[in-house]
């Protein structure tokens, strides 16, 4: 059966298999109703339902949620699904006249199993016009390979980066069976997918080589995918070399792929088709996700807590690198940096365990990319907030918009820089080689065989003692606050950020603690009306960085220098009061802090 014979069945089959009334959603959307997943996808593109919601609505309502998500423990197995638990996976994006020389790479020549198996494959992706699978971190396909139609529901799985939830299920065409996915859809959402209907949002057609190779480490499955992704009029080309552990420890996945990105150039990425498909559906920039929350046992040993934070923190930093190299989206660099700070923090914290060799090479990479991506954040924040504030509450004064465009040009040379660092072969291999070393607990081999004990104690004795000792640093650097210099208040600034990171991994050891709640809470204050004097500073340095380039903006530079020195000045109060209330509550590690 050809693909367009297959997929001109999915509206009769959507509709006779799935258990889904077509007729059931509201009357606005009757008029799509015959149209159905047919006319949306024989058309050679997956058409995108005319009433979906605006650009913004649709962007906040694609945004998968990550929280409550199904997961291999969450769910039973149902007759005719394939249960696969979970996969392990990454990918590495390469130039697509590069992809076929990765398959001559000698750790691929001396490891496969066999030449492989080469297949076409050609996938429906399906939602809701809501995105109600998508906006809850779950994804329903049906897949055609030769006469085969294979439907997949794959769900995100915790804080691994690497980590999916993935069943599967044989069906008749290429129309998906939603009685077949349920069992695998947390119960909130059954009655919403009930009530509403599935729509063909994008197709892929890929062309895909695969091979198994054998390393010491363990099995690992190697795809090399090319080909493209299409949702109505729109188009991107997919050039990846996808791996999956089949077996053996998860350090196979990223052995391997260090020893590709020593072949040639690659970026790691943990980023799915369904997510690029999405995303090209809404015409949207990748998503550039706030860092998650961490949830431990109170009883977790330190080597565990060490493993799980560093583990966040990988898949943080690998969800934002898309959404920083595309450049759309502001918040694609700024998380980043508040990844690697974040990071380096972490490390930080290690470093009180014993002396690691390794960690200091890792801290080191982790600075570096930092400060490689500092320019387009400072920009950013010029461009996006500074400059309009100023220029909307001084509307008399010239020279606003010659300055707006002598920063785009700035701005955007320091996008350029930060793309190619971030395309870099060292980024790659700092990326690959930091799994490698999180998965191995690498930490391990440097420290003395007289400190591994250390490893094994509770977590909860070792963030007491930092949490303490760093809260009182942040109290020494911020005595006679009042009279403190500005170089001494920038140093203040820095201490209360570490502690506010320190608190980010630390604080959930204290369970739900209202003292734990409260001063995290006082402690984000804090550290957001210190910001604000950095930010003026920053603003300082980019405007004297202009030079020439401002001489018939002057007047709009004294305007934005007058505005923050006034501003600096009426905040002074408030940032006080802020002080007295944080150095007032009690830290949660107290032996009289409220439970």
């Amino acid at each position: 059966m050809s693909e367009t014979d297959a997929i001109g069945l999915a509206g009769e089959n959507l509709r006779g298999t799935s258990g889904l009334d077509q007729d059931a959603a509201p009357s606005p959307r009757k008029k799509r109703t015959k149209k159905s997943v047919a006319s949306a996808v024989t058309q050679d593109t997956a058409e995108v339902p005319s009433e979906q919601p605006t650009s913004t609505e649709a962007r906040a309502l694609a945004e998968p949620s990550l929280h409550g998500n199904a997961t291999a423990a969450d769910v039973a197995t149902p007759n005719g699904a394939a249960p696969r638990g979970s996969e392990f996976e990454l990918k590495l994006l390469v130039d697509p006249e590069r992809l076929a020389d990765f398959n001559e790479a000698p750790i691929i020549a001396a490891n496969a199993r066999s030449k492989g198996t080469r297949k076409h494959l050609k996938s429906v992706y399906y939602d809701t016009p809501k995105r109600t699978l998508w906006r809850n971190g779950l994804s329903l396909r049906v897949r055609q390979s030769g006469a085969r139609f294979l439907q997949t529901v794959k769900a995100e799985s915790g804080d691994d980066p690497l980590r999916r939830g993935e069943w599967e299920a044989n069906v008749p065409s290429i129309a998906p069976d939603l009685s077949l996915a349920m069992p695998f859809i947390p119960d909130k959402l059954r009655t919403d997918l009930d009530a509403a209907r599935l729509d063909a949002v994008f197709t892929t057609d890929i062309h895909r080589h695969q091979r198994v190779v054998a390393l010491p480490s363990g099995t690992v499955e190697i795809a090399f995918d090319q080909g493209i992704l299409k949702s109505g009029d729109r188009a991107t080309s997919v050039s990846e070399i996808e791996l999956e552990l089949k077996s053996g420890s998860p350090s196979a996945i990223y052995d391997l792929a260090l020893r590709l990105a020593e072949h040639g150039s690659v970026q790691p990425s943990i980023r799915s088709k369904a997510a690029r498909g999405f995303d090209l559906a809404d015409d949207a920039p990748p998503l550039a996700r706030k860092p998650r929350k961490l949830r431990f046992d109170v009883s977790i040993p330190l080597d565990d807590a060490f493993a799980t934070t560093l583990r966040a923190g990988l898949r943080h930093l690998l969800e934002s690198l898309p959404a920083a190299e595309d450049g759309r989206d502001p918040e694609g660099v700024h998380q980043m940096r508040v990844a690697l700070r974040r990071l380096r923090s972490v490390l930080d914290l290690m470093r009180s365990v014993g002396s690691l060799n390794r960690l200091e090479a890792v801290r080191a990479e982790a600075r570096w990319l930092t400060q490689s991506l500092s320019a387009a954040r400072e920009w950013d924040i010029f461009q996006g907030d500074t400059l309009p504030a100023v220029a909307k509450g001084c509307p008399s004064i010239a020279g606003f918009d010659t300055l707006k465009e002598a920063a785009e040009k700035r701005r955007s040379a320091a996008y350029r820089k930060a793309r190619f660092i971030l395309a870099d072969r060292r980024c790659a291999s700092f990326l690959i080689g930091l799994g490698g070393w999180i998965e191995t607990r690498g930490w391990r081999a440097d420290i003395p065989p007289e400190n591994l004990g250390q490893l094994a104690e509770p977590a909860a004795n070792f963030a007491r003692r930092m949490l303490s000792e760093q809260h009182a640093k942040v109290l020494k650097r911020g005595r006679h606050f009042k009279s403190l210099t500005a170089e001494e208040r920038h140093r203040l600034r820095l201490a209360v950020k570490k502690l506010r990171y320190l608190a980010d991994f630390l604080l959930p050891l204290y369970g739900r603690k209202k003292s734990a709640k409260r001063f995290s809470a006082k402690l984000v204050e804090l550290q957001e009306e210190l910001g604000s004097f950095n930010d003026m500073a920053t603003t300082a340095s980019l405007l004297a960085g202009l030079g020439t380039e401002a001489l018939d903006s002057g007047a709009a530079v004294a305007a934005i220098t007058g505005w923050q020195a006034h501003a600096m000045a009426g905040s002074e109060p408030r940032l006080r009061s802020t002080w007295c209330d944080f150095v007032k509550t009690k830290p949660p590690w107290a032996r009289d802090a409220e439970a």
